[in-house]
């Protein structure tokens, strides 16, 4: 790990540790899930800026938090790690791979691919798990829909959006001319 991956990864678990602390990254749905989240995101973009390793850490901690806010909030589905821990490794995994494969198709396709795959990982593993271990029946997926669908452009906007951002201040190209 050099100075700048360590810098990036302690800016984006300090921004999953806000967004877990003040619950501002569990947004409460009335659905059996409970809340949708948004504390995939900086995972996904750990894993896009500074690779596996760095989506792997950030996104633990966003399944720290998943678990913690299980325990006072008395949510038996995410009280389980299988569940609320363990899928959310790969998030940023996942979104750095699709980045590499895709990055020579252009910038904002290989970020928006990035945004769907690791929101897509988060949500199928947590919902498959749920429903391997016997906690939800599959039937319940439906139901997910709607918000599986707002998670997903919410997390492509913000990635793009972000990292975009970021690669541009990165190369020197962002420097105001004030």
């Amino acid at each position: 790990m050099n100075t700048r991956r360590i810098v990036i990864t302690g800016v984006l678990a300090a921004i999953a540790i806000i967004l877990g602390l003040t619950g501002w990254g569990f947004i409460p749905v009335p659905n059996i899930s409970g809340s949708a989240t948004i504390m995939h995101v900086p995972a996904i973009i750990g894993g896009v800026l500074e690779g596996n390793l760095v989506g792997l850490l950030v996104g633990g901690i966003f399944g720290v938090f998943s678990w913690l806010q299980a325990q006072s909030t008395g949510n038996a589905l995410f009280t389980n790690p299988l569940v609320s821990v363990v899928p959310r490794l790969f998030i940023g995994v996942v979104a750095s791979m699709v980045y590499r494969a895709f990055r020579s198709k252009g910038e904002i396709v290989a970020l928006a691919l990035s945004g769907i795959f690791g929101t897509l990982t988060n949500t199928i593993l947590v919902v498959g798990m749920l429903i391997v271990l016997g906690l939800i029946p599959a039937a319940v997926v439906v139901t997910l829909i709607p918000q599986i669908i707002a998670e997903v452009i919410i997390a492509t906007v913000i990635t793009v959006a972000v990292v975009a951002a970021w690669k541009r201040i990165d190369r020197g190209a962002g420097r105001s001319s004030i």
